[in-house]
Protein backbone atom coordinates (compact mmCIF):
# COMPACT_ATOMS: atom_id res chain seq x y z
CA UNK A 1 0.00 0.00 0.00
CA UNK A 2 1.20 3.50 -0.79
CA UNK A 3 2.70 5.19 2.35
CA UNK A 4 0.82 8.40 1.56
CA UNK A 5 -2.49 6.55 1.91
CA UNK A 6 -1.35 5.13 5.25
CA UNK A 7 -0.62 8.64 6.52
CA UNK A 8 -3.98 9.89 5.21
CA UNK A 9 -5.80 7.02 6.94
CA UNK A 10 -3.92 7.75 10.18
CA UNK A 11 -4.72 11.48 10.11
CA UNK A 12 -8.40 10.94 9.26
CA UNK A 13 -8.81 8.32 12.00
CA UNK A 14 -7.05 10.55 14.56
CA UNK A 15 -9.30 13.53 13.75
CA UNK A 16 -12.42 11.34 13.74
CA UNK A 17 -11.45 9.76 17.07
CA UNK A 18 -10.90 13.18 18.62
CA UNK A 19 -14.28 14.44 17.42
CA UNK A 20 -16.09 11.33 18.66
CA UNK A 21 -14.43 11.33 22.11
CA UNK A 22 -14.98 15.08 22.53
CA UNK A 23 -18.72 14.63 22.06
CA UNK A 24 -19.11 11.85 24.65
CA UNK A 25 -21.15 12.97 27.69
CA UNK A 26 -19.32 13.03 31.03
CA UNK A 27 -21.61 10.28 32.35
CA UNK A 28 -20.21 7.80 29.83
CA UNK A 29 -16.50 8.46 30.35
CA UNK A 30 -15.91 5.63 32.85
CA UNK A 31 -17.53 2.88 30.72
CA UNK A 32 -15.80 4.29 27.65
CA UNK A 33 -12.46 4.20 29.45
CA UNK A 34 -12.99 0.56 30.38
CA UNK A 35 -13.68 -0.26 26.75
CA UNK A 36 -10.57 1.62 25.67
CA UNK A 37 -8.53 -0.41 28.17
CA UNK A 38 -9.68 -3.54 26.37
CA UNK A 39 -8.65 -2.04 23.03
CA UNK A 40 -5.28 -1.06 24.47
CA UNK A 41 -4.86 -4.68 25.55
CA UNK A 42 -5.33 -5.70 21.94
CA UNK A 43 -2.71 -3.11 20.98
CA UNK A 44 -0.28 -4.66 23.47
CA UNK A 45 -0.90 -8.07 21.96
CA UNK A 46 -0.35 -6.72 18.44
CA UNK A 47 2.89 -5.00 19.49
CA UNK A 48 4.18 -8.20 21.06
CA UNK A 49 3.34 -10.16 17.90
CA UNK A 50 5.06 -7.46 15.84
CA UNK A 51 8.14 -7.75 18.07
CA UNK A 52 8.30 -11.52 17.54
CA UNK A 53 7.94 -11.19 13.78
CA UNK A 54 10.27 -8.18 13.37
CA UNK A 55 12.88 -8.60 10.64
CA UNK A 56 15.23 -5.79 11.66
CA UNK A 57 16.58 -4.11 14.74
CA UNK A 58 14.61 -0.91 14.14
CA UNK A 59 11.35 -2.83 13.73
CA UNK A 60 12.06 -4.77 16.94
CA UNK A 61 12.83 -1.61 18.91
CA UNK A 62 9.71 0.16 17.61
CA UNK A 63 7.52 -2.85 18.42
CA UNK A 64 8.91 -3.07 21.96
CA UNK A 65 8.43 0.68 22.50
CA UNK A 66 4.84 0.34 21.26
CA UNK A 67 4.25 -2.54 23.69
CA UNK A 68 5.64 -0.54 26.63
CA UNK A 69 3.61 2.58 25.79
CA UNK A 70 0.43 0.52 25.36
CA UNK A 71 1.01 -1.21 28.72
CA UNK A 72 1.46 2.18 30.41
CA UNK A 73 -1.86 3.20 28.85
CA UNK A 74 -3.58 0.04 30.12
CA UNK A 75 -2.20 0.37 33.66
CA UNK A 76 -3.03 4.07 33.87
CA UNK A 77 -6.51 3.49 32.49
CA UNK A 78 -7.28 0.79 35.05
CA UNK A 79 -5.88 2.91 37.90
CA UNK A 80 -7.96 5.90 36.84
CA UNK A 81 -11.10 3.78 36.38
CA UNK A 82 -10.61 2.29 39.87
CA UNK A 83 -10.20 5.77 41.35
CA UNK A 84 -13.32 7.06 39.59
CA UNK A 85 -15.41 4.07 40.67
CA UNK A 86 -14.22 4.37 44.28
CA UNK A 87 -15.75 7.84 44.40
CA UNK A 88 -19.19 6.21 44.23
CA UNK A 89 -18.74 4.34 47.54
CA UNK A 90 -20.98 5.64 50.31
CA UNK A 91 -19.12 7.47 53.07
CA UNK A 92 -20.21 5.13 55.89
CA UNK A 93 -19.65 1.94 53.86
CA UNK A 94 -16.65 -0.28 54.36
CA UNK A 95 -14.14 -0.02 51.49
CA UNK A 96 -12.70 -3.18 49.98
CA UNK A 97 -9.28 -2.77 48.38
CA UNK A 98 -8.62 -5.52 45.88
Amino acid sequence: MNPVWLVVIFVVSAVLGYIIIRNVPALLHTPLMSGMNALSGITVLGAIIAAFTANGTLALVLALVAAVIAMINVAGGFALTHKMLSSFVKKGAKKEDA
